[in-house]
């Protein structure tokens, strides 16, 4: 029990995972936009893989060197990184401080590797993993984006099928939601949140 003139505790972050392709990020971006005073922030994640064109560093993640980010892993800066696809991808500590700092329900998208960090960590999260219909529609989404070559893709599916071993296995999250219908999903997760923190998202 906290005392009267103590800061209030700021609320658990929210672990975000699901197969690259799924649509986390732009549920994540709906779901900012569905409560715009600013009740999230997003965990801005480090990466040392180039910038996608629209890409903005410091907005879509914190683009660095495989040098620095190495240097700052060994130096505990991360709460979890992860090799991905050739490429590193971490949260950093001041990346989940900064928006616990301003009384904001901190969001990560970040992948099951990383969970499975953020999970032996101090942090107290929800989790939550989205999952796709089914793989073939994954693979239909990720040939959409036009943006990659076939090994590539291949690659993506192939760790798609392990993450959705996991996502879907019993306990490892606190939600799993199937995104089938945009609009659908997002109002799914949207009451998962109003669950979770309804001191901040009743009413809204």
């Amino acid at each position: 029990m906290t005392n009267e003139g103590d800061p209030p505790k700021p609320p658990r972050p929210v672990v975000i995972c699901g197969p690259s392709g799924v649509g986390k990020g732009t549920l994540i971006e709906l779901l900012q936009k569905q409560f715009p005073d600013g009740k999230f922030g997003f965990s801005v994640s480090h990466t040392t893989r180039k910038p996608r064109e629209g890409e903005v560093d410091g907005v879509h993640y914190h683009f660095s060197t495989v040098e620095d980010m190495r240097k700052e892993i060994e130096d505990g800066k991360f709460i979890e990184y992860a090799e991905v696809h050739g490429n590193y991808y971490g949260t950093s500590i001041t990346s989940v401080e900064s928006v616990q700092g301003k009384n904001q329900i901190c969001l990560l998208d970040i992948d099951i590797q990383g969970a499975q960090k953020v999970k032996k960590s101090s942090l107290d999260a929800h989790y939550l993993f989205v999952a796709p219909p089914s793989m073939e529609e994954l693979e239909t989404r990720l040939r959409g984006r036009g943006t990659e070559k076939e090994d590539a893709i291949q690659r993506r599916l192939s760790n798609a099928r392990g993450e959705l071993e996991y996502g879907l296995g019993q306990g490892n999250f606190d939600a799993v939601l199937v995104n089938n219908d945009l609009d659908r999903t997002l109002q799914e997760m949207v009451g998962k949140f109003r669950g979770w923190f309804p001191e901040l998202l009743l009413g809204k």
